[in-house]
């Protein structure tokens, strides 16, 4: 007769599911000792849980389906909740097992005794308690549904001896995976919008995650009525591309024209983004396009809330929005975006060759130029979201992955690890900072152990950059920021992976180029300038005296990578005044 965890990976196979990432531990082994049993399903062992999750968190992305991660009972599954939040809030659909103590011993105070089952509500849309053989496959089924339908974590938690238990009734088939909704917003919203739309004399458009697969859709609304277009970190790879309206982005990792358009602007149209920094949006004459009801006006407000998709929204809308012919604003945002990229460019192109140590930026533009165009780029919080914000360009095949919701150190590793797995044949680059790659720097073990193709692209600067510039903005001197210098090339080669460590600007196109040709994992630590901050495009006055009060050193401005190449396209067809 089968077992709960018999059971419970039956279901997972019905489901869809290829893979379970974790570690094993004594209240996990009789589902791992299910895993081996079975066809069609492994067990893919990472060095640290938190890396289980965010890989999982990463195939979720690159899929759009169910992806498994597991821990232990008490200090194994706890390490999962990092990496479970930049799932759930990521909107990626994984499913945590979270074994548990004895279910006698549950309330004893036992031997690495927690209770899952509260300390996961907050990171998930579902987190239950499977108590009795009986509850199978039921639980399960429910868990699994929560995840794929409303797009983020849920957690089942199982006491090792109730896996282990017979179950009392066949698994059966069932609807076990489902599609998140297709929303429509009402006619009244569509209509609303439209007048909205046809009385603007400058309208802008700001767009986020929630346009993925609403490109085209996007451009001809803005070609309708002649819309600078900007967009959110999470939104450039699903928008700057083929954008003849582009004005670049906002926030604090921003660059180009995006903030000045927004203000100015007489309606600004959030388009599927909860956006959250609030300073940098105007507070006025604003309507916000979203799916998930929840982000409606609390990031600013509103004149007008659509609640839809935003590709849906728009299909809805246009026939209702008449054909602007008025120019005049648009073309005058996409000269200064131009001309605000134009006068940065030097930042990354002067004396480079020469520059030691090297500059980040540089790094970033030559691995853009290196990469395959259905590259998948996996990006360390800090000054790697920077660079690759700048630098990555988008063409609607590559994908750049990172903790933009959550903002965690150390994930890029471990979701090129997800990545890779989830999608074999594509290229994976990891830009780890050097900070984060310590932080969970075991999982390059990893790498070997599944034989992973990825390149990891180290900026090793030996600080930590954006938290430096954090102090200075604020005043402050930095302190605690800088750590000793480490060579991960000898590290990486010590566990058995080709590395190079590159310390002279020349070296870095070659470098990078014999790495991404090679067939198995490498990495390249490149030694790269630790005063290389970015400056956000709109500070303070307060932000601007602190900042002169605290720093010395010479400060870059990021320089803005294959963007102005876009932005001097765009002015072609523009007029001159």
């Amino acid at each position: 007769m089968p077992t709960v965890a018999d059971q419970l990976i039956e279901v997972l196979v019905q489901a869809g599911v290829r893979r379970i990432y974790g570690i094993v531990g004594d209240s996990l082994n009789p589902v791992v000792d299910a895993v081996r049993r079975t066809e069609g399903i492994e067990w893919v062992h990472v060095r640290h849980e938190e890396v289980a999750a965010f890989a999982a968190g990463a195939e979720a992305q690159m899929t759009g389906r169910l992806a498994v991660c597991a821990g232990s009972c008490g200090p194994g599954n706890l390490h999962l909740i990092n990496g479970l939040f930049d799932a759930h809030r990521s909107g990626a659909p994984v499913l945590a097992l979270a074994s548990h103590i004895p279910s006698a011993q549950i309330g004893t105070g036992f031997f690495q005794e927690t209770h899952p089952e509260e300390l996961f509500n907050e990171c998930s849309h579902f987190c239950e308690l499977l108590s009795q053989p009986e509850q199978m496959p039921r639980l399960l089924r429910t868990a699994i549904q929560t995840a794929s339908g409303r797009r983020g974590a849920a957690v089942l938690v199982l006491p090792g001896d109730v896996a282990e238990k017979q179950v009392p009734s066949s698994n059966g088939l069932g609807i076990i995976e489902c599609e998140p909704p297709i929303v429509v917003p009402t006619e009244d919203q569509v209509l609303a919008l439209a007048e909205k739309l046809n009385r603007a004399e400058r309208p802008m458009f700001f767009c986020g995650a929630g346009t993925r697969g609403a490109h085209e859709e996007v451009m001809e609304l803005a070609a309708r009525v002649n819309a600078p277009v900007g967009h959110a970190l999470r939104g450039k790879e699903w928008i700057q591309y083929d954008n003849p309206f582009d004005v670049g982005m906002s926030g604090l990792l921003g660059y180009g024209a995006c903030y000045d358009a927004m203000h100015r602007a007489d309606l600004v149209v959030l388009l599927g983004t909860d956006f959250p920094y609030d300073n940098f949006l105007p507070q006025a004459n604003t309507v916000q396009v979203d799916i998930e009801p929840a982000h409606l006006g609390r990031r600013t407000v509103l004149d007008l809330a659509v609640h839809g998709d935003v590709a849906e929204t728009i299909r809805a809308v246009l026939p209702h929005v008449q054909q602007k012919h008025d120019r005049t604003y648009l073309d005058r945002m996409l000269r200064e975006h131009a001309g605000q990229l134009e006068r940065v460019v030097d930042a990354y192109t002067r004396n480079v060759e020469t520059q030691v140590p090297i500059h980040p930026e540089y790094v970033a533009d030559v691995l853009d130029d290196l990469a395959a165009e259905d590259a998948v780029f996996t990006v360390d919080t800090g000054m790697c979201n920077v660079w690759a914000a700048r630098y990555i360009t988008p063409n609607g095949r590559r994908r750049v992955l990172g903790s933009f919701v959550h903002g965690s150190m150390a994930n890029a590793l471990p979701q090129a690890i997800g990545a890779q797995i989830a999608e074999p044949e594509r290229q994976v680059i990891s830009m780890s900072g050097d900070g984060g790659l310590a932080m969970l720097l075991g999982d390059l073990l990893s790498l070997r152990t599944h034989r992973l193709p990825v390149k990891t692209v180290v900026f090793n600067n030996s600080s930590l950059g954006m938290v430096k510039l954090e102090m200075l903005v604020d005043g402050l001197p930095d302190f605690g920021t800088d750590h000793d210098h480490v060579d991960f090339a000898a590290i990486a080669a010590a566990a058995g992976i080709y590395s190079v460590r590159v310390e002279k600007p020349g070296e870095v196109r070659d470098a990078l180029a014999d790495a991404l040709r090679r067939p198995g994992p490498a990495l390249v630590d490149v030694v790269t300038d630790p005063n290389a901050l970015s400056i956000p495009p709109r500070i303070t006055g307060d932000q601007v005296k602190g900042f002169a009060l605290a720093v010395s050193r010479t400060v870059l401005s990021g320089g803005v990578g294959k963007m102005i190449q876009l932005a001097r396209s765009n002015l072609r067809n523009v007029p001159r005044p």
